[in-house]
């Protein structure tokens, strides 16, 4: 997967604000913020809206963050990749292993498309730095990617970032919807010192953070450039079957090869295919042998 350059969150769209607009969306995000909590494992607390993670500064007032899902708004903003990413990292959704210090921190949400309908099968690889503010870059501690599942959900389990020269707390992440290009992006906590004057700190990004259980317990729901019908049903569509050895159900692994529609092609992460990870709607698990 690729990096991508940042771009900030416009406006929203001035027609949304009006009497009509407005009920249609608060009435669409509701129920969707039911159906999704009835069967969600985030925390209550945590859950402040379909769209997004808030968090308060501390004057009381709510920074300019990733615009809501709706039809014509932006998606959740792009960062820089930074030097330490490493692909084929282990398919997991826990990066503690034993022994391991730091704070234990959970993080959960929902991948949105712009129709504010959740998004099933996204690709999020995840990596961080340890309690002492290091990258491990020989091995793949503290990096680890899932699929958000048919809900549109993830959940990771990890530590809290240490800190280290020049940046404030924050954890890296690259997301892929189902043929689309890869979002690389970083998520922050609130009432970090070190917000103030990391340059590349962006408000939008910031994560809604308790305390819980002696550990720490975040929420950030993603907005990816996905269309989407406003109707009912997330996820991918059926899967063509042009012929070849790629199959849905199959639990492949890095080097495996198979063909597809006449090409070859070689695995570059280990995972489960599924309809709508055919190998060339998806960069980031094949490549063109």
């Amino acid at each position: 997967m690729d990096g991508a350059g940042r771009h900030g969150a416009g406006p929203d769209d001035p027609g949304a604000g009006s009497d009509t607009g407005s009920a249609r969306l608060v009435r669409r995000k509701t129920v969707l913020r039911a159906a999704l909590a009835a069967t969600a494992a985030i925390p209550v607390a945590l859950a402040g809206g379909p769209a997004l993670a808030r968090t308060l500064t501390g004057s009381g007032t709510a920074p300019e963050l990733t615009p809501p899902c709706d039809d014509g708004d932006h998606p959740t903003p792009e960062q820089i990749e930074g030097p330490y990413f490493k692909p084929n990292s282990p398919q997991r959704t826990s990066l503690l292993e034993p022994g391991m210090p730091g704070t234990p921190l959970t993080v959960s949400g929902y991948v949105f498309g712009r129709a504010c309908l959740p998004v099933a099968g996204v690709l999020l690889d995840f990596w961080q730095a340890d309690a002492n503010g290091a990258y491990d870059n020989t091995g793949f501690r503290l990096r680890g990617h899932q699929f958000t599942d048919s809900r549109g959900s993830f959940a990771l389990t990890t530590i809290v970032p240490g800190l280290y020269p020049g940046r404030t707390r924050h954890l890296h992440v690259k997301l892929q919807a189902p043929g689309r290009p890869v979002l690389t992006t970083q998520l922050y906590f609130p009432n970090e010192p070190r917000n103030n004057t990391d340059t590349i700190f962006d408000a939008r990004l910031l994560m809604t953070v308790r305390d819980a259980g002696g550990g720490r317990e975040a929420a950030f729901d993603f907005v990816l450039d996905v269309p989407q019908d406003p109707g009912p049903g997330p996820g991918p569509g059926p899967s063509p079957s042009p012929g070849g050895t790629w199959a849905v159900g199959t639990a492949y692994r890095a080097g495996d090869r198979v063909t597809y529609a006449g090409r070859a092609y070689v695995c570059l992460q280990a995972h489960t295919a599924q309809p709508g990870w055919e190998p060339p709607a998806v960069p980031a698990l094949w490549r063109a042998a």
